[in-house]
C-alpha cells in the first residue's frame, strides 16, 4: 500500500478495455489560426461537460456530471472529484451558461451532503449514480441522482462508498469558489461542513503530522497520509480562512502545508527536487512510486512562496515525459499519430507490459500519456513563467487538443452521442499508474476540466 492508495476501486479506477480511434493532424497557419483553434477546442470542451451533465434528462434537474463515457464500463458513475473540477472549469472559462451549470452542480453536491442515506455529518461519498443501468450481474439500477426515497444515489455497485479527504477537499474548493463568485451563503456553509468533517476525521498527531486519508465504506479510518490530499487542504483551509475570517482555518492550513513540505526530496538529480507521495504509518515516508500530481499541485498551491520547490516542475518534465505512438508496444494510438506529455508516476514507466493492468483490463503502454496530469503541468508552467515555460506549456496543450480532436471517437454518455470532437480522453493508451489502477482512452470529465483551466490559465488551487 502507498500513502495515496485507497479501496480496491479508487475515483480513478476503470473497468473494461474499449479503445478510441482517430487520426491526429497538426495544422499550421500562424497566430490567428492558432487562436481560432484554441477557441474551438474550448467550446468543444465545454460542450462535453454539458453533455456529461445532461445524459439522463428524464431523471430530474438535480444532477451531477457522468465522469467517463459509457464505454468505460462504469455506467452512470459521477465521481465527486470530477464534478468539483467541472464546477471550477465552468467558472474559469466564463462563457455561455457556464456559471449556471456550475451552480447546478454545486447545488447537487449540497443535496448529496444533506441527503446521504446513512450520515448527516457533512461528508460526501466517492461517487454517485446519476442515471439508470443494468449492472453486470443483471440487476437493474433504476434511479437517477436522487433515489425514490429522496436520498442521494451513492455508487454502491462499484464500492464507491468511502470518503477520501482529497475528494472532500476538492468539493470544498469548488463550493468556496461558488460562494465567492455568487455570494450565496449556502455554498460557503457546505464548504465549512466539509472542512469540519476533515478536521474531525483526518487530523493526526503522528510524527509526520498532517491529515489522514479518510474512511472506507464501512466508516473505518484509513491509515495513510497523502501528499496530494494535504496539498488540496492548503487551498481549502486557506480559502475558508479568508472567506469566514476565522483564524482556526489558517492553523489547519499550516498543519497541512507542514506535512507537504516534509515530503520534499531536494536531491532529485539533474532534473530537480520532487515531492514523495506520503506515508502509510505517519512515521516513514514512502519513497516509491513518485507521482506527477504531487509535483504540479504543490506548485499551484504554493505559488508565490514555493522557493526551491519550483524545481518539482522540472523533475516532472524531465523524469515523467513520454511520447506515445502506434509503434510503441501495447499502444492503442492509431497509425500516423503521436502524443506527448507526462505519465502518472515513476512506476508507470516500468510497468509490466506482459500482464494486464488489472483483471479484465488490457496490458499497459509504458509511454501512455496521462492527459489530466499533462494539463495541470501545462497550467503550472504557465504560472511559473520561467524561460521556455510558456512554449513548453503550449506544446503540451497542443497535444491535449489533438487528443480531443481524434481520440475517443464514437463514445457516448447515457447512450447519447457526444458533440463532435468534444472531451479529452484520460490517457492516450492504457497506462498503469503503479497505485493499483489504470487510465484508458475514454473521454473524461476530469481531464477535460483540467484542460479548460490550463487553457485559460486559471489556477484552482490558489486560496
Amino acid at each position: 500500500m502507498t500513502g495515496r492508495q485507497g479501496p480496491a476501486f479508487s475515483r480513478r479506477t476503470l473497468v473494461g478495455a474499449g479503445l478510441g480511434i482517430g487520426a491526429v493532424a497538426l495544422v499550421g497557419g500562424g497566430a490567428a489560426a492558432a487562436q481560432a483553434a484554441d477557441a474551438s477546442a474550448l467550446r468543444r470542451g465545454q460542450a462535453f461537460l454539458a453533455a456529461a451533465m445532461d445524459g439522463y434528462p428524464d431523471h430530474g434537474e438535480l444532477r451531477l456530471a457522468q465522469s467517463y463515457t459509457d464505454q468505460a464500463g462504469l455506467f452512470s458513475t459521477a465521481f465527486t472529484y470530477d464534478n468539483a473540477l467541472a464546477i471550477l472549469a465552468l467558472l474559469a472559462v466564463r462563457t455561455g451558461n457556464g456559471r449556471a451549470r456550475a451552480v447546478a452542480l454545486g447545488d447537487a453536491l449540497l443535496y448529496a451532503q444533506a441527503h446521504d442515506p446513512a450520515y448527516d455529518d457533512g461528508r460526501l461519498r466517492q461517487a454517485y449514480n446519476v442515471g439508470p443501468y443494468v449492472y453486470y450481474d443483471g440487476v437493474p439500477q433504476p434511479d437517477g441522482f436522487v433515489r425514490a426515497d429522496g436520498t442521494a444515489n451513492v455508487g454502491t455497485q462499484f464500492g464507491f462508498t468511502g470518503t477520501a479527504v482529497g475528494d472532500m477537499a476538492w468539493a470544498g474548493i469548488a463550493l468556496s469558489a461558488l460562494a465567492r463568485r455568487t455570494g450565496a451563503r449556502r455554498f460557503l456553509r457546505g464548504a465549512v461542513r466539509i472542512g469540519e468533517w476533515i478536521e474531525r476525521t483526518g487530523r493526526t498527531d503522528e510524527p509526520l503530522g498532517g491529515y489522514k486519508f479518510g474512511v472506507n465504506g464501512a466508516n473505518e479510518k484509513l491509515p495513510f497520509t497523502s501528499t496530494e490530499h494535504n496539498t488540496d487542504l492548503v487551498c481549502l483551509f486557506g480559502r475558508l480562512a479568508r472567506l469566514t475570517g476565522d483564524r482556526v482555518w489558517r492553523e489547519r492550513r499550516d498543519r497541512a502545508e507542514a506535512f507537504v513540505r516534509r515530503m520534499w526530496e531536494p536531491a532529485g538529480g539533474s532534473s530537480g527536487g520532487f515531492f514523495y507521495t506520503g506515508t502509510n504509518d505517519g512515521v516513514t515516508i514512502n519513497k516509491s512510486p513518485i507521482p506527477e500530481d504531487t509535483q504540479t499541485w504543490t506548485y499551484l498551491a504554493f505559488e508565490g512562496r514555493s522557493g526551491p520547490h519550483t524545481r518539482s516542475l522540472d523533475w516532472a518534465l524531465g523524469e515523467l515525459a513520454v511520447l506515445d505512438h502506434a509503434e510503441r508496444r501495447n499502444s492503442t494510438v492509431p497509425a500516423g499519430q503521436s502524443y506527448e506529455g507526462v505519465t502518472f508516476s515513476s512506476a508507470s514507466l516500468v510497468a509490466n507490459e506482459d500482464a494486464p493492468i488489472a483483471e479484465f483490463q488490457p496490458k499497459p503502454d509504458r509511454n501512455g500519456v496521462w492527459f489530466e496530469g499533462t494539463a495541470h503541468l501545462a497550467l503550472a508552467l504557465r504560472h511559473r513563467g520561467a524561460r521556455g515555460d510558456e512554449a513548453r506549456a503550449r506544446r503540451l496543450l497542443g497535444s491535449i487538443e489533438n487528443a480531443q480532436d481524434r481520440l475517443g471517437g464514437g463514445q457516448t454518455v447515457g447512450g447519447r452521442a457526444l458533440p463532435e470532437r468534444s472531451g479529452v480522453v484520460s490517457a492516450s493508451s492504457p497506462l498503469d499508474t503503479g497505485f493499483g489502477f489504470g487510465y484508458y482512452p475514454y473521454r473524461h470529465t476530469g481531464a477535460t476540466a483540467w484542460y479548460l483551466m490550463a487553457a485559460v490559465r486559471s489556477n484552482p488551487l490558489q486560496a
